[in-house]
């Protein structure tokens, strides 16, 4: 069975061949390595390391310092069992220099029973300093055979992602497997034009491959785990390519789809809509929704992202494509993540356009019985032009008549099954719905380019007149009796605060003050003050009576968890506490001070953090205090924390990049966009290949 699977590999392409072909994988094994993604030899080949470690060269004993990772060699001169807080295995090794421990606090018999006085070992691990002087904890280790000595490694070792029951041992083995069998065999196709290579002057691909999982003892460790070098980076321009042709390509195939072509010419909702408003729309407003006007139009399904900073206008910007939609005998569903959000664009689209006489509906998972069988009934027959929601609005059960527009507010706290299945939903006959994708996170045109080249890009780049910057200000726990004096005196003034709390219970371990907690301090300190709380687990109807009352200004004061971060508008809101902001993102921290400075007054954000602060922190609070601008915040965002958590690709699985780092690698995007244009016209038949190779496990997800 084995030999077989040598002579297979002349003939199988290695992203048709199981892992399974290779010696020692059995089905327990390979279970483990499809949790990393790892189901043919080629995922294996592209499984990269994270870092690497030095395991060239014997450190003795007498030269060990704290901190360091060494492999040592020596003899064992005393093993023992000992007991203290908990029980270990201590194992005493000398080389003629010195004297060092290992200590091992899970151990098995067999172990105990191998780990004797008068063998010989050598080790890997980091040095520490113990009760007894220099020692390693559960190190690497090899018992030698005098007689018979193992070389050293003659290549740096790369440490990979893994998971449990896979040792690193074994990912490396598997990977010295495959590359005898190229080298062997040579089955490995550069899916790369002869032209940009020689352009680029980049590594072929099978020598960038070995060079990345089995670096020589000269290279360099610093330029490898900066993702630098050009074997690494000859890999990333192939990813980012790849990655770019695939969300070309799914663009192309929403471009082959059908859409209702909705005309903006008897725009009588739209006309009486924008002159009953108190305000004109702001010249950014008013060409995002020309772009947006003109996408309804054609027949082809609009897929735009709608960028805009906290309190921008884009809902209201949402309601005119609605009612585009509307105007044409079609339905509009406006999706969001929260409730609270959810509620709250229903409550402003109730107020806009019941005086239009449109029919809107709202329906969420607390809405039950004969009300939801009602809004359900009324969306079916088509009473319900414009429906507002949660994700209830794609779960089984939930009919349009004529959907024509999918609105998905805060785009990235969806999954991605999620936002699909509500496309699904409007396909009839052939026909999709429109799709405006709206985000109050601002995504840096770096990410823009890379993530979103399937989507139209609009962006609302100027906020309303007459909003006030934020006035930000750090403030050490231990100003907490100044903060309660001010929020007293805000409210004497006829201003309303909200103190927000980054837990709901008390934590000993995060030292975060609980909502709760402080609710119950803040009502003893502020007797005077009406005060509320809001958070997560509260039930629905709790949360929403709170939340009028807040509104209505019967609260003065609302203590709430981080549930208040978007949806909640409060015009006489000025003042906010953010407790333990050192614990959130910067864009949290950006979303919840917009709650704040909302109407015509000053108002300020406290940030109330805990000493001490690490250096990550104490950036992230300097940018918050130096900046109200969305899009500078978001760049510095994804610099500190990358991608993933900004696109909510947690969910997606859509930039789960094997090498690429969209920030360090920007400086490749327009390298990139124009060979991806040149395949696309000249060598089509390397799209599929190259879009195979990277992405055949997370490209399904990119329809949406």
């Amino acid at each position: 069975m084995k030999t077989a699977a040598l002579i297979t590999l002349a003939t199988t392409p290695l992203e048709l061949l199981p892992v399974t072909h290779l010696k020692g994988v059995g089905p327990n094994l390979a279970a483990r390595l499809a949790k990393l993604g790892v189901t043919t030899v080629l995922d294996l080949l592209f499984h990269m390391p994270l870092r690497y470690q030095d395991r060239t060269q014997l450190t003795p004993i007498g030269a060990l310092q704290h901190g360091t990772d060494v492999v040592i060699e020596g003899l064992i001169v005393g093993s023992a069992v000992v007991f203290g807080r908990r029980r270990s295995l201590m194992v005493k090794v000398q080389d003629g220099t010195g004297l060092t421990s290992l200590r091992f606090f899970h151990f098995s018999a067999a172990q105990k029973n191998l780990l004797i006085n008068g063998a010989h070992i050598r080790c890997f691990g980091e040095v520490r300093w113990g009760k007894g002087g220099v020692e390693m904890v559960h190190p690497e280790y090899l018992l030698l055979a005098t007689q018979d000595p193992v070389a050293l490694a003659d290549h740096l070792t790369p440490i990979y992602p893994a998971t449990e029951g896979l040792q690193q041992n074994r990912l490396r083995n598997l990977l010295t497997q495959v590359f005898a069998m190229l080298r062997k065999d040579e089955t490995l196709p550069d899916y790369l034009p002869a032209a940009l290579c020689q352009q680029s002057d980049f590594m072929p691909l099978l020598a960038a491959l070995v060079y990345i999982h089995q670096p020589p003892v000269a290279a360099s460790l610093m330029q490898l785990e900066r993702g630098e070098h050009p074997a690494q980076q000859r890999l990333v321009f192939e990813e980012l390519l790849a990655s770019y042709l695939s969300l070309r390509r799914l663009r192309d195939q929403a471009q082959a789809q059908t859409a209702p072509g909705l005309s903006n010419k008897g725009d009588v909702f739209q006309s009486r809509f924008l002159q009953a408003l108190p305000f004109t729309l702001t010249a950014a407003q008013q060409r995002v929704s020309q772009e947006i006007a003109r996408d309804l139009t054609r027949s082809q399904p609009m897929l735009r992202l709608l960028q805009g900073d906290v309190g921008s206008g884009k809902t209201l910007v949402a309601v005119l494509a609605a009612l585009q939609a509307v105007e044409n005998g079609y339905q509009a569903a406006l999706m969001a993540p929260t409730e609270i959000l959810a509620e709250q664009h229903f409550l402003n689209l109730e107020q806009w356009l019941q005086p239009l006489g449109v029919g809107l509906s709202f329906l969420s998972g607390k809405i039950k019985g004969k009300k939801r069988a009602g809004v359900l009934q009324d969306l079916a027959n088509g009473q319900t032009q414009i429906i507002v929601g949660t994700h209830a609005l794609f779960q089984e059960g939930v009919n349009f008549q004529k959907l024509g527009l999918v609105v998905v507010d805060e785009q990235h706290r969806f999954g991605v099954h999620q936002r699909l299945a509500l496309r699904e939903k409007g396909f009839q006959a052939g026909s999709y719905p429109h799709q405006l994708i709206m985000t109050a996170t601002p995504i840096p045109r770096t990410l823009t380019m890379s993530a979103y080249a399937d989507l139209d890009c609009s962006v609302i780049d100027e906020l309303p007149p007459g909003r006030t910057p934020i006035n930000t200000v750090l403030l050490p726990d231990s100003r907490r009796p100044d903060i309660v004096a001010r929020i007293s005196l805000a409210c004497a003034q006829g201003r309303q605060a909200y103190w927000v709390c980054t837990l709901i219970e008390e934590s000993e371990v995060l030292q975060c003050q609980a909502a709760e907690a402080t609710y119950a301090q803040l009502s003893e300190a502020l007797p005077h003050l009406y005060i509320g709380l809001i958070h997560g687990r509260m039930k629905p109807k709790d949360k929403a009576a709170v939340m009028a009352a807040f509104k209505a200004g019967a609260i003065q004061l609302l203590v709430a968890t981080t549930v208040i971060e978007v949806g909640v508008d409060v015009s006489n809101a000025s003042l906010m506490i953010i407790e333990n902001p050192e614990r959130l993102g910067l864009a949290q921290l950006h979303q919840l001070r917009g709650r704040v400075g909302r109407g015509v007054q000053e108002s300020h954000c406290l940030l109330l953090y805990q000493n001490p602060l690490s250096d990550v922190a104490k950036l992230r609070l300097g940018i918050m205090r130096e900046s109200n601008d969305g899009f500078y915040i978001a760049e510095k965002d994804l610099e500190i924390r990358g991608p993933g958590e900004i696109l909510g690709t947690r969910q997606t699985g859509l930039m789960n990049f094997r090498i690429a780092d969209l920030m360090r690698d920007s400086h490749l995007q327009p390298k990139v966009k124009l060979w991806a244009e040149k395949i696309r016209a000249q060598q089509p038949e390397l799209v599929e290949p190259l879009i195979h190779r990277w992405l055949a496990n997370s490209e399904q997800y990119g329809n949406v």
